[in-house]
């Protein structure tokens, strides 16, 4: 028998916390226990072995057996609901990572909930029809996005379009391991490989760049119908050789010569099932025959196909600079990603702490950036790429976002009480603040419910997210926030603070306290800072390693907190205004613009706001 290998990673609120000592039994199909593990301080089990079949049988469409054998995995840690994946394929001399998405148990909840998840056989197994519709060839439709831009994240729906399914969120690069790794074999070669992921990535961005769905009503990006679009199954182990692919071309895609749109790549197995478009097992016999990547797209879509590339991501903090950042690498990128690493180390304390000055690139640099790599299933190369970079700045602003949540909920004071009030479409006022509270923070836990804006005014965005929420815990699905509706919402957020671990501060070496992360603006200097942020000038420097009071726009500073300031970061969002903020948070409109600057009340959605405490 061959052997093929399996890692498991258990963590919850979108990565952003790894679960230790997670209980992990990897089974057979007699659900004999094959192995007994336990996680690790990053949320890690160790690589185990796996028998399987010879890769020559996955390699060869004639071949009318399963090519692979199948395992099962249960994982249990109190306080969380256990999770059960069964039928995962592992594949000769492929390494498969199980992302296990821990859900915290609910508050006085007795019996412990099972989350179950079926993988079973990629697509390229399957029969049936397969023929999704597309726009014109042209590449052209009645509604289109200005650019193409990678969708960060992109929303799934977990169905056909007019089903009752969830949603979920995921990263792009996610997204797509997902489908390739629910597509087809990944013992294929690197060029039939390579071919599938760019039909892959385009038919998602042409979804996305044609708001295909959006325009049409529809709250998501794309489905997991196959009768429709493309394979996702939430949940399910990604392998490596299609991960190191994704991870370099994530943000390139196929079109004809002279258009911006993603061409519509549509594409089936090309034996049991055929379409218009691509053959996946005719991507192996052509691979074999020494054909490039582009020239098997070319084989099967119009000879002018083209590969080109975006860098445009919604929703990044700030943009990969274009070229890798490695030992040597100096300046304000290398910065930026030093304070995303420290940050990210208080939540995954295996990263070793950062010497190196700011904005210089050393080995205490690379140590750490190899280690995120290891991580999060990322080349450990040492080598900030594009890959890296995306992932960096995605955990960093997750891992800020929980942080901002964790303060806001002290802030609002939510109590053990629910409101009395009955809401609905059209409520507005505090108690519409605290259910999106509540949904927000439940949505960093639980992906299938979606978060919300702020705002205290309950729209259908709201109503959406209190619908899947009610769908998620088994309740009338009506969208009107009653007793019941309340009660659970409360249970869920009472079961989160009793059970999630809390991430320790990390105190910014040489100054015997905490830092936080800035942004140089326009107008900024040390002393207007230093008096800011009640702290000095010569305690900046230091903290930065400044030789002079030189500042630039969009430089990163560490600024230490003052003994007397208490304050949290806040990010400006649709709807918001000072007069709303400052009676969410129990503070005044003078004390926001003071401790931030500001000279009149025009807020920016997106914008970083320090909110007195």
């Amino acid at each position: 028998m061959a052997i093929g290998y399996l890692t498991m990673q258990a963590r919850t609120a979108h990565d952003t916390l790894p679960l230790q000592g997670v209980q992990i039994s990897v089974l057979d199909d007699e659900q004999n226990r094959i192995y007994e593990l336990i996680t690790d301080e990053s949320g890690e089990t160790r690589k185990v072995p796996l028998e399987t079949m010879d890769k020559r049988y996955s390699q060869n469409e004639n071949f009318v057996g399963t090519p692979y054998v199948t395992y099962n995995v249960l994982a249990q840690a109190e306080g969380f609901e256990s999770v059960y994946v069964s039928d995962i394929p592992i594949f000769d001399g492929e390494s498969a990572h199980l992302p296990l998405v821990l859900v915290p148990s609910q508050g006085q909840q007795r019996d412990q909930m099972q989350t179950e998840i079926m993988v079973g056989a990629p697509e390229v197994a399957m029969e049936g029809e397969r023929e999704p519709e597309g726009p014109p060839q042209s590449g052209e439709s009645g509604q289109v996005l200005r650019q193409v831009a990678i969708p960060n994240p992109i929303t799934v729906h977990l169905g056909t379009p007019d089903s009752a399914a969830s949603n979920v969120q995921v990263s792009f690069p996610d997204y797509v391991k997902n489908v390739a790794s629910s597509e087809i074999y990944p013992t294929w070669s690197e060029t039939a490989l390579r071919a599938n992921i760019y039909a892959i990535i385009t038919f998602a961005l042409n979804r996305v760049y044609t708001e295909w769905y959006r325009a049409k009503g529809y709250n998501f990006d794309i489905t997991n119908s196959t009768a429709y679009d493309q394979a996702f199954i939430y949940g399910r182990p990604i392998y490596d050789s299609i991960s190191r692919i994704v991870d370099q071309i994530f943000n390139e895609y196929v079109r004809r010569q002279g258009q911006e749109a993603p061409y519509f790549t549509s594409f089936c197995n090309g034996t049991t099932t055929t379409c218009r478009g691509m053959s996946q097992w005719g991507t192996v016999t052509l691979a074999n025959q020494g054909y490039t990547p582009i020239r098997i797209l070319r084989y099967y879509y119009p000879d002018d196909v083209e590969i080109v590339q975006t860098n445009i991501i919604t929703n990044m903090l700030s943009s990969y600079p274009g070229t890798p950042l490695k030992m040597g690498s100096t300046g304000l990128d290398v910065q930026t990603i030093q304070t995303y690493l420290k940050r990210i180390r208080r939540n995954y304390p295996a990263i070793p702490a950062i010497t190196d000055a700011d904005g210089t690139f050393g080995e205490s640099t690379r140590a750490a950036v190899k280690k995120f790599q290891s991580i999060f299933g990322l080349a450990s190369d040492g080598i900030v790429g594009k890959a890296t970079w995306y992932k960096l700045s995605s955990l960093y602003t997750a891992v800020t976002r929980l942080a901002e949540l964790d303060s806001e909920g002290t802030n609002l004071g939510i109590g053990t009480v629910p409101p009395a009030a009955v809401l609905r479409e059209g409520s507005r006022g505090q108690d519409v603040i605290t259910l999106q509270y509540l949904l927000d923070i439940i949505s960093e836990y639980y992906p299938d419910i979606p978060a919300v804006s702020q705002d205290g005014i309950f729209g259908a965005g709201t109503r959406q997210a209190v619908t899947a929420f009610q769908r998620r815990m088994g309740l009338a699905v009506d969208g009107i926030v009653g007793p019941s509706t309340w009660n659970a919402l409360y249970r869920v957020y009472q079961g989160i603070g009793q059970n999630v671990p809390k991430p320790d501060p990390d105190p910014a070496p040489g100054t015997g306290g905490s830092s936080f992360a800035y942004t140089v603006r326009s107008g900024d200097t040390l002393w207007l800072l230093a008096n800011r942020f009640g702290t000095t000038v010569d305690a900046i420097m230091r903290l930065n390693g400044l030789t002079s009071d030189n500042l630039q726009i969009g430089q990163v500073l560490q600024i230490p907190s003052g003994q007397s300031t208490s304050y949290f970061d806040y990010t400006v969002r649709s709807g918001d205004t000072l007069w709303l903020l400052a009676n969410r948070f129990g503070t005044t409109v003078d004390a926001i613009m003071q401790l931030n600057g500001l000279t009149n009340d025009n807020l920016r959605i997106g914008q970083v706001l320090r909110i007195p405490s």
